[in-house]
């Protein structure tokens, strides 16, 4: 078992950090909005645990709180991403569509020039030499911080779902204009949807910074944008497990074919085209609907003959 953690350990942490990322879209994409900030999010998380756990201004709290310091950089990346989402957010969301994934574009490119400018963030060479979280040995250990951290979003995306919060996302999103004339403000439920998937990129991206030990501005680009979207696409955007299994997928493909050498990322994008083709409503939708398919019709039942000589 301990020479399976050490082998695979890695692309496991990376398993489910894609699957939280998939999750941070998911949630404006419950509400109908296509955003593609959730890279811009988790850099921004990010740098905050780089700089917190690396800067000499922060020496004392770290000496003070020892291993709590890990906790308190999450904590912070989750409040300064909540305020970032609502300032971006609330201007941003009254665009739809084409022109809302345009806007929070615009955002990661706008947050990448500034961290590729700033001393703080070491600009375009980033912080190197972060400390490993709880002085974790082996990669592997990510396992018992990132594993727990997934099932809590699950557990509160769940559970989301089932509020009048989730019903008001799905409410908006399958007709804004009748969710509004009903009494909900889609503005509000649109920026919260929008904020909590902030919070959650944000989240994931202090813990990654001690995962990798580096952290730059290559964190959070376009491409990174769009490979978050494919784990939801091609997972299923309707099911909270479609991220997880989406990013789980177009994560572990390229590197279980990596003997192939360049024709594993030509086989990737195989698996994109023909599970965009064929399964438009990803693969849990399409799991979801061989469920749900109906019991085959029975065939019509004679009439019973008539004694006398007819048919009833």
């Amino acid at each position: 078992m301990n020479d399976f953690l050490q082998s695979y350990g890695f692309l496991l942490v990376t398993l489910i950090q894609a699957g939280l990322l998939g999750l941070s879209l998911y949630f404006p994409l419950m509400a109908g909005q296509l955003s593609l900030a959730s890279p811009g999010f988790y850099a921004l998380g990010g740098y905050v645990a780089a700089i917190m756990l690396t800067n000499p201004a922060f020496a004392g709290l770290r000496d003070t709180l020892g291993n709590g310091i890990f906790p308190l950089t999450w904590l912070a990346a989750g409040l300064l991403c909540a305020l970032a989402g609502v300032i971006v957010g609330v201007p941003a969301l009254r665009l739809r569509g084409i022109y809302l994934a345009l806007a929070t574009i615009a955002f990661i490119e706008i947050l990448r020039v500034v961290a590729l400018n700033l001393s703080i963030t070491g600009g375009a060479i980033g912080i190197f030499g972060i400390p490993q979280a709880f002085g974790f040995q082996d990669r592997w250990q990510y396992l018992l911080i990132f594993g727990p951290m997934l099932a809590l979003v699950l557990a509160f995306t769940y559970m989301l779902q089932k509020s009048r919060v989730g019903r008001a996302f799905r409410a908006i999103r399958e007709d804004e204009l009748a969710a509004d004339a009903m009494g909900v403000p889609p503005t509000q439920y649109k920026v919260l949807a929008f904020v909590i998937g902030a919070v959650i990129a944000g989240i994931v991206g202090s813990m990654s910074a001690p995962f990798l030990n580096t952290w730059n501005a290559k964190q959070g680009t376009f491409d990174a944008s769009i490979a978050i979207l494919a784990f939801v696409l091609i997972g299923g955007s309707r099911s909270m497990w479609g991220p997880v299994v989406g990013g789980a997928l177009l994560t572990a493909v390229p590197e279980l074919l990596r003997f192939l050498q360049d024709w594993r990322l030509v086989i990737n994008g195989l698996v994109l085209v023909v599970a965009s083709l064929y399964l438009p409503q990803g693969i849990v939708g399409a799991l979801g609907k061989l469920r749900k398919s109906p019991p085959p019709a029975r065939p019509p039942v004679a009439p019973a003959p008539d004694p006398k000589g007819g048919t009833l």
